[in-house]
C-alpha cells in the first residue's frame, strides 16, 4: 500500500471513529457525566475532547498544512460548548483527507520541521510523525471508551477493522 492510500485510510478512520464515538456514545451523556472528572489525563470526557481539538487540529494540522508552530497549552479549553466542540472535531477530522491528497508521494519520505511546545526546533520523519497524529487520536478515544465502560455504559467498537468491514458491506 502506498503512503497516500495508507494515510487516506487513517484519515477516514479518524473521522469514522470520532463521529461514531461522539454521536453514539458521548451525545447521550448528561452534562454532569460529560464534564465529570473520571480520572483521565485531561480529567473529563470534555477535557479529553478539547485536548484532541487542541492537539490534532490546533497544533498538528497546522504544522502539516501551514508549517506553523503554534504555542498553546495542551490542556487549554478552546471550546466550552459541547455541540460546537463536536462540530469542530468533525470538521477538523474531515480536513485531513484533502490535505493528504495534496502531497506528492515523495513528501512522505521527507521530514517535518517545526518548533515543539517547549520551543525546541525539531525535524522528524514526516510519515512517522503523521502516523503519530492518528495514533494519538486513537489513544484518547480509547481513554474515553474506557471511561464510558467504567461508568457502566456500553463502549463503542472503534477498531479499524470495523470501519473496513463497514466500507465493504
Amino acid at each position: 500500500m502506498d503512503a497516500h492510500t495508507h494515510f487516506a485510510m487513517l484519515a477516514r478512520y479518524n473521522l469514522w471513529a470520532t463521529q461514531r464515538l461522539l454521536d453514539s456514545h458521548v451525545a447521550p451523556l448528561s452534562e454532569q457525566d460529560y464534564r465529570r472528572d473520571c480520572g483521565l489525563f485531561f480529567k473529563s470526557i470534555h477535557g479529553t475532547l478539547n485536548h484532541l481539538l487542541v492537539g490534532e487540529h490546533g497544533v498538528w494540522f497546522r504544522r502539516f498544512s501551514e508549517g506553523a508552530s503554534p504555542q498553546v497549552a495542551l490542556d487549554q479549553e478552546v471550546e466550552t460548548d459541547r455541540a460546537q466542540l463536536r462540530q469542530r472535531l468533525l470538521d477538523g477530522a474531515r480536513a485531513w483527507q484533502p490535505l493528504i491528497a495534496s502531497w506528492s508521494a515523495d513528501r512522505f519520505d521527507g521530514t517535518l520541521d517545526y518548533v515543539n511546545l517547549s520551543g525546541k526546533a525539531m525535524s522528524l520523519p514526516f510519515a512517522a510523525t503523521l502516523a503519530h497524529v492518528f495514533n494519538h487520536g486513537t489513544h484518547h478515544r480509547g481513554q474515553i471508551t474506557a471511561a464510558l465502560t467504567a461508568s457502566g455504559r456500553v463502549s463503542p467498537e472503534l477498531d479499524l477493522i470495523d470501519m473496513l468491514q463497514c466500507e465493504t458491506s
